[in-house]
């Protein structure tokens, strides 16, 4: 940056050193050094007053792309919690007793049809995330987990861990086939109910995979309830909504704002037309 200072009758521009010849040239030389200082100026703060503007637009930019998170209101109380807990009981142990020789069949089925154990034990995660074991007939060859490479594509692997559901699954044996065609595969899951691990009807039990789904905010609220043999997701939704559109979280978490003990029949009676049909089942 030029300077420039005044010394009785001498100029000092820059490094020179101008000797004060008339008035005239005196003008001249403040002139000039009020220019060079005025461009100084304006050279030093051009850059920190655009810099400033761009992080105005950027923050105005993040502001504007920023998603607002819907609020989720979870609804029932203690007294809800109690009855729910008591219908659950009852129910459950009910419908075991009433069952018991349809267990004994399709626990027969399952073990001349392929090789293996009869009950599947499948870990998920549970209220506060807390991890559980859903009980399940076994509905795949023994090793479908374990040797997982052998039966699925890498596509086919992919969508297995977004979605723990796949169309055509080739580790699906035939008595499971039908097992999973008429729900059947989950009565065992009446002795989580009865042990208190899930309830009658609540979200489904998901994988610790499955939660990379969910926004934190999202998983918080999702876990802070029982999940739930049948739920919103089985009787609106069931595999026809998926992870990837985004419908399944959101079916899920329809289920909070609108839990009661009312709605939670409702979904009980509508669960039953929804197995007949076989709504998205696989």
């Amino acid at each position: 940056m030029q300077r420039y200072v005044k010394d009785n009758k001498n100029f000092l521009y820059g490094d020179a050193l101008v000797a004060d010849t008339s008035q005239e040239r005196q003008i001249q030389c403040f002139s000039s050094a009020t220019d060079v200082c005025k461009q100084a100026v304006c050279l030093n703060v051009s850059p920190l007053s655009g810099n400033l503007q761009r992080k105005k637009h950027a923050e105005n930019g993040r502001e504007k792309n920023m998603v607002q998170q819907e609020e989720i209101v979870v609804k029932g109380g203690k007294v809800y919690a109690f009855f729910k807990r008591c219908f659950d009981i009852v129910s459950s142990f009910v419908m075991i007793i009433l069952l018991s020789w349809l267990f004994a069949v399709l626990a027969l089925a399952v073990a001349f049809s392929s090789k293996g154990k009869v009950v599947f034990c499948d870990k998920r995660v549970g209220k506060k995330g807390k991890s559980i074991f859903v009980y399940k007939f076994r509905t795949m060859v023994a090793d479908a987990e374990s040797n997982i490479d052998k039966y699925l594509t890498p596509q086919q692997k992919q969508r297995w861990e977004r979605e723990r559901k796949l169309d055509n699954d080739p580790r699906i044996t035939k008595v499971g086939r039908f097992l999973r065609k008429t729900s059947l595969d989950e009565l065992p899951q009446l002795f989580n109910i009865l042990f208190g691990t899930l309830s009658v009807v609540g979200p489904r039990p998901i994988t610790e995979a499955e939660l990379d789904n969910f926004t934190p905010y999202q998983q918080e609220k999702l876990l802070s309830v029982k999940p739930g043999l049948t739920g919103y997701w089985q009787v609106y939704g069931r595999s026809n909504a998926t992870y990837e559109t985004g419908e399944r979280q959101r079916q899920e978490l329809a289920y909070l704002s609108k839990r009661g003990f009312f709605f939670d029949l409702k979904l009980i009676f509508l669960t039953i037309p929804a197995v007949l049909r076989r709504d998205g089942a696989k």
